[in-house]
């Protein structure tokens, strides 16, 4: 069936459909990633987008049971160059086509993803739907701009944990807080020795407290920190109190607790091949990421504040830690699977942060 991918300044890109036979609309974006797709379905960081991935062959290796980072996948649509029917892979249990029909996601392929990408990069994401209706471009392109963005809604609210749950662990309690957090935080907390114990987005200081954490763990999620005030005033409320450690979106609601603004990027980043560099060290780390906005530089109280990491393909802010009380936070995924692993022994200085305290 011809399907079309319809952005809100007029372009057209007509593919094929595959996954559910029905409409799409959010923000579309690329994801320069060559593995994990399947990842990338499951993350709740891409609640409201729509995903083109930017390797070319897609479906290939199938759908597991070990590659879910969430309870459910959570785009709104997905982009790709060529989509593989037939998988061949030794852990595959079923066809991306059939995942994507079971959780209602629209794709589209056949198209050109590196025009629509280099459209994305010069000109910046932007609003679209995905369409098998027949209708008038000029029909289909108010539909395009109709289509919801990240900003101006709260999304983190649509993706958290509705309740409480705890993971046993032998060492330090940690309570996550649940922004759309990928399972392999868990994973790597767990892989720690940690205890963890899930709350919802919107739980209060008071409530996090309460479960007597030795350390408080930020999740990434979806959408623009500056949605979420609820969650900044629960962390201002827990600095000082307990060692904090926040990863994507939950680097940006420390930094927006500490007084810092934020602001969109131009076309985001997405991918497991971003260099960041430890500013303290000087090392370069190739990292995975998934973020639309970025910290404000000149609105980090730096007596206050240090930056810890930078990004060397546009020099944003990729890590902070407070200069006194026991707060960090990274831009990136040291969690991240598949991707690199290089930043892995952020969770060890986690780790040694509850130590000291």
């Amino acid at each position: 069936m011809e399907a079309k991918l319809v952005l809100e300044d007029g372009t057209v890109f007509v593919g094929q459909s595959f996954g559910a036979e029905q409409g799409a609309g959010g923000e579309v974006v690329f994801n320069t990633s060559m593995t994990g797709y399947q990842e990338i379905l499951t993350d709740a960081s891409y609640k409201g987008e729509i995903v083109t991935m930017t390797y070319p062959l897609i479906g290939n290796y199938g759908i597991n049971e070990e590659d879910i980072e969430s309870y459910q996948p959570h785009v709104e649509g997905f982009v790709v160059k060529e989509f593989c029917a037939q998988p061949s892979n030794w852990r595959s249990l079923d066809k991306l086509d059939n995942y994507l029909k079971e959780n209602d996601i629209p794709g589209i392929c056949g198209i050109d993803t590196r025009a629509l990408t280099k459209k994305l990069r010069s000109s910046g994401v932007m609003k679209g739907i995905i369409t098998t209706e027949q209708a008038s471009k000029e029909e289909l392109v108010a539909q395009a701009k109709a289509a919801p963005g990240l900003s101006d809604r709260d999304l983190v609210s649509k993706v958290t944990t509705d309740e409480v749950y705890q993971l046993d662990g032998a060492d330090y309690r940690v309570v996550l807080v649940d922004y759309g957090a990928k399972e392999n935080i868990i994973r790597s907390l767990k892989e720690e020795g940690c205890e963890v114990v899930v709350v919802p987005a919107d739980a209060s200081a008071e409530e996090i407290l309460a479960h007597q954490p030795q350390g408080v763990m930020l999740s990434n999620g979806p959408g623009d920190p500056e949605n979420i005030p609820y969650a900044v005033e629960t962390v201002k409320e827990l600095l000082g109190e307990v060692p904090i450690f926040g990863i994507c979106l939950g680097h940006q609601v420390l930094a927006q607790a500490l007084g810092a603004t934020t602001y969109k990027l131009k076309f985001g980043h997405r991918g497991a091949n971003h260099p960041v560099q430890d500013l303290e060290t000087g090392r370069v780390y190739i990292t995975a990421q998934n973020h639309g906005f970025a910290i404000e530089a000149e609105s980090l109280d730096q007596a206050e504040v240090e930056i810890t990491h930078r990004n060397l393909n546009d020099d944003t802010i990729e890590g902070i830690r407070h200069r006194d009380l026991a707060a960090f936070s990274v831009q990136y995924h040291p969690e991240a699977s598949p991707g690199p692993e290089d930043s892995h022994y952020l969770f060890a200085e986690f780790i040694e942060m509850m130590e000291n305290n």
